[in-house]
């Protein structure tokens, strides 16, 4: 039951952290000195930073996945147990919706906000010019999940081999989910996190629904394939002396 909380308060950590710096931080109207949003950037380093923190707090604990993607991949790279999966997938789809639960009282809180436009309440999606009036389509979203959510588990399986220096690793995991960020928020708003996706798609509905198979089929599946990429083409033998 630890392992089920820990994964719990990490997922919602990173919703709530993550997509809240995107709804309520992102693109605040300039200030009389200048731009107080943070942006892309911020907005990148807020979700690594989500990872980051709770790495530390209750990695020791779970793992520290709060990420379905990652458990399918740490399953397929042979660092999970398949009987665990699904009440890991439990806790972090919870997780998630909790926190956009808490996100979506507290813009009610201000009067409430338009979940109309596409990438609104930090939902996910394609075939929508939402940044720099350009739209990517469906194979290239799908292609963009897939590469990240792959890599991602590379270096989740790389940081954390028992050959690596371990108290880095979530100094490495959460740069990674920084750098994923920063490539792909104009292109998707940036899943590799099916919970992430779900949670804020509940609460706006429409396409981000429709859309959400997408954001569910590219993480996993490019995280099964990073996982084993790793387990059969890079993870190092143990060399048994006679």
């Amino acid at each position: 039951m630890k392992k089920i909380f820990a994964e719990f308060f990490g997922t919602f950590w990173l919703v709530f952290g993550g997509c809240g710096s995107a709804v309520f931080a992102s693109q605040i109207a300039p200030s009389a000195n200048g731009q107080v949003g943070i942006l892309l950037l911020g907005v990148s380093l807020a979700f690594g930073l989500t990872v980051l923190t709770m790495a530390y707090s209750v990695g020791h604990i779970s793992g520290g996945h709060f990420n379905p993607a990652v458990s399918f991949g740490l399953m397929a790279g042979g660092r999970f147990s398949a009987r665990d999966l699904a009440p890991y997938i439990l806790a972090q789809c919870f997780g998630a919706i909790a926190a956009a639960g808490a996100l979506y009282m507290i813009i009610n809180g201000s009067g409430g906000a338009d979940f109309s436009a596409p990438g609104a309440f930090a939902t996910n999606f394609y075939d929508a010019p939402v940044y720099f009036e350009k739209s990517y389509s469906m194979s290239a979203a799908f292609l963009t999940e897939f590469l990240l959510t792959a890599f991602f588990l590379i270096i989740i399986m790389g940081a954390t081999d028992k050959y690596a220096n371990g108290k880095f690793a979530g100094i490495a995991i959460g740069l990674a989910l920084t750098l994923i960020h920063l490539i792909s928020i104009p292109i998707t708003n940036t899943s590799v996190n099916p919970a992430r996706s779900l949670s804020q798609a509940i609460f706006v509905q429409g396409n981000a629904l429709s859309q959400l198979w997408l954001f569910w089929a590219a993480p996993i599946s490019g995280a099964v394939s990073g996982g084993l990429i790793y387990k059969f083409l890079l993870q190092k033998e143990s060399v048994i002396s006679e």
